[in-house]
């Protein structure tokens, strides 16, 4: 018997092992649990973070909340790609380390009667808030119908999706930009779709951020973050069903919701977990002005795709 306690004591020694090398961490998103972030909501309930060996708490936080927690270390990664790259630019510690979509699922809806963008001159346009990305998309869109958004566009400042969707029902507005699923709600009640942000201009929406210092002293967490991330955004472009499941349970989505919001948004789920470079550059040249800076931004300035390049080519996305 006492020759068994010291095996015994190595058997739990082992397996104590095992538990202390799962590393707890913790990732925003802002807003809601939704389509955009769903790839952190598959890596969870999937077990892609499991078995990178982390134990994954994902949190909702406004944009500015978000920078802040992940300078001062009380979260380890955001989704929010712009807000990366703004405090990027702004001189803060953080950089954006992979993409998990390349562009953005807003539309422009529509009330009836309007059929056309080339409709909207002289039109109010209801967006998140004056520069926000439904704003700047709103502003490229119309731009390449040959409007001049600044002179022939009345933009009005309306809040969340669902404020600006009760705006258009209320005629407070002619056009919405807006995500899905209100695209879907909005077609059922016979508005019209106008255009899709994706078919215009790549504007990189969630990926991934991290700090300098993460990056500097716990790279190989912040490579598993990755590789388990990458494995959900996979999973999602390939798996409707059970992707659409997951958003039901993760989001509190109803099931046609969920379907149409997957519908209108694979497209741009990201397979290899690389930014369009034009999207890249659009976002840090609007940050660039934003910030009032005249001089030019290097991409390493904002963002290291080193250990992102490290799971790809360990994944057979990329040559060795």
């Amino acid at each position: 018997m006492a020759k068994a306690i010291p095996a015994l004591l190595l058997v739990l020694l082992f397996f104590a092992g095992d538990v202390i090398a799962v590393e707890k961490i913790r990732i925003s998103v802002a807003g809601s649990y939704n389509m955009i972030f769903l790839t952190a909501g598959v890596a969870q309930k999937k077990g892609f973070f499991k078995d990178q060996d982390l134990d994954a708490e994902i949190v909702v936080m406004r944009p500015p909340t978000s920078i802040a927690a992940l300078s001062s270390g009380d979260i380890d990664y955001t989704m929010l790609t712009g807000s990366v790259i703004r405090a990027a630019i702004r001189g803060l510690p953080v950089r954006l380390v992979a993409g998990f979509m390349a562009s953005s699922p807003h539309v422009l809806l529509a009330r009836p009667e309007i059929k056309s963008v080339k409709e909207l001159k002289g039109k109010k346009v209801g967006v998140d808030s004056f520069g926000a990305a439904t704003h700047v998309l709103a502003r490229i869109i119309i731009g390449r119908y040959g409007l001049d958004p600044d002179k022939e566009i009345q933009f009005v400042s309306l809040g969340t999706d669902s404020a600006r969707f009760a705006a258009l029902q209320q005629g407070l507005t002619d056009v919405v930009v807006t995500s899905p699923p209100w695209d879907f709600e909005g077609k059922k009640m016979g508005y019209n779709v106008l255009a899709r942000a994706y078919d215009f201009v790549n504007f990189p929406l969630s990926g991934l951020g991290v700090s300098i210092k993460k990056l500097q002293e716990n790279p190989g967490q912040a490579k598993r973050a990755v590789k388990a991330l990458l494995r959900a955004s996979r999973f999602i472009s390939e798996n409707r069903e059970e992707s659409a499941r997951v958003l039901m349970e993760w989001g509190k989505v109803e099931a046609q919701h969920a379907y149409a919001s997957y519908d209108s948004t694979v497209k741009v789920v990201s397979k290899d977990g690389n930014i369009p470079m034009d999207g890249l550059k659009l976002l840090i040249d609007l940050a660039r002005k934003d910030a009032k800076i005249t001089r030019e931004i290097s991409i390493g300035e904002v963002a290291d795709f080193s250990i992102l390049y490290e799971v790809q080519r360990e994944l057979g996305l990329r040559s060795p």
